[in-house]
């Protein structure tokens, strides 16, 4: 099955949410979920791992961390493991408690919104999944951290960081006052769910931020993905990685993007662009053809073929 390359660097978040075996449940009462958030809590003091929303459901959860060691692997291991082996002991099962590798999607964190949107989501998922009544408070769904955002410090588990969700929702102080204002805007968001398309891309992409940053983590994979890891992640890096060269080339030669449609379909210079991309990259010829504006896959290999040869 195809799988995601875990990208790690000190300071990295995540939404993290994995499902049971066969969907099948990950607590069976509120004792698992006492040891499951007691294990979390024993993976953040092994690891520094900082919390900023979770959400337990009956045969999943939601987590979103902050990785300041850049461990998650490490850290997610531990965790996982340690409670399959409390919940199967506690329960006298054995087997795999988890369905599979957990997903891991990378967040931006240096631009405002997208951290609040991971933990919104998270937040939301009891009302979303209808575990909760629409005249209940979110606050009343007791298995996940929203209900410790509205109680004071001193009642928090040190692992839980309130301060930059709060700040993304405009919330500068963690008064009484202000944690009433998050939970009024978390009810008034709640009501304005309405359009399933706009979570997306929390549930079919791996990050979440903008697209310089999407770039960034794509550089970090190049030459790290194969034919193992999940496809669009491999195209999205190859596009980049691809990108990457052309503009490189653009520079060297002093041209600008424009200057790719308006010049000669078969110019040399256009040629040694075409031959790196097709050494670098694993963009088709026809692809290569169309982002250059080189005419047609059949026009432009023969030429690609007979350059290459002239220049070996």
């Amino acid at each position: 099955m195809a799988r995601q390359l875990r990208i790690e660097y000190p300071g990295a978040i995540y939404h993290v949410m994995n499902r049971g075996d066969r969907k099948d449940p990950i607590f069976l009462d509120d004792g698992d979920v006492h040891d499951f958030i007691k294990t979390l809590a024993e993976a953040c003091q092994k690891t520094g791992f900082e919390v900023h929303a979770y959400c337990l459901m009956k045969n999943h959860f939601h987590l979103v961390v902050e990785t300041p060691a850049g461990n998650l692997v490490a850290g997610m291991r531990w965790l996982l493991s340690t409670y399959s082996n409390r919940f199967n002991h506690r329960h006298e099962l054995c087997g795999h408690v988890f369905g599979g590798r957990y997903k891991a999607l990378m967040v931006e964190a240096s631009a405002s919104g997208y951290l609040r949107t991971v933990c919104d989501y998270t937040h939301l998922n009891p009302a979303r999944a209808k575990v909760l009544e629409s005249g209940s408070r979110l606050l009343e769904y007791p298995w996940s951290s929203f209900g410790a955002y509205l109680t004071e410090p001193r009642h928090r588990p040190k692992w839980l960081r309130v301060d930059r969700l709060l700040g993304e929702h405009g919330i500068t102080r963690d008064t009484a006052a202000g944690r009433r204002e998050f939970e009024r805007r978390m009810e008034t968001r709640r009501r304005e769910e309405g359009d399933p398309d706009q979570w997306k891309g929390m549930r079919r992409g791996w990050c979440v931020g903008s697209q310089e940053f999407k770039r960034g983590l794509l550089e970090r994979l190049h030459g790290h993905l194969d034919s193992s890891h999940a496809g669009k992640m491999t195209r999205e890096a190859n596009q980049a990685r691809a990108e990457a060269i052309i503009a490189t080339e653009l520079r060297t030669l002093g041209w600008k993007e424009s200057d790719l449609a308006r010049g000669a379909k078969v110019n040399p210079a256009k040629l040694a662009m075409a031959a790196r991309l097709r050494q670098e990259t694993t963009l088709t010829i026809e692809q290569i053809a169309s982002r250059l504006h080189m005419g047609s896959r059949k026009s432009v290999g023969p030429k690609l073929h007979t350059w290459r040869k002239s220049n070996e």
